[in-house]
């Protein structure tokens, strides 16, 4: 199972300059709640942003993380 530190790791990577906070819900590393503001977003509408961090996290949304609380922005 992925530590927060590698779901952050992975947006950072995608998201240069976001804003990443990441929080391992119930301590099992499968299920997080995560921030992200990046400038990637703008424009775009709440469902692509969510795309766009699926599409980052990979392989993980397949099986290791059961659950992602997502918020997601571009910078204001």
């Amino acid at each position: 199972m992925p530590s927060s530190e590698v779901v952050q790791a992975r947006l950072l990577a995608a998201f240069p300059g976001a804003r990443v906070e990441i929080t391992d819900l119930t301590g099992t590393k499968d299920h997080f709640q995560a921030l992200v503001v990046a400038r990637e977003f703008e424009g775009k509408s709440r469902v692509a942003q969510h795309q766009l961090v699926y599409a980052a996290l990979g392989e993980l949304m397949e099986g290791p993380i059961h659950a992602l609380a997502l918020t997601t922005r571009p910078p204001t």
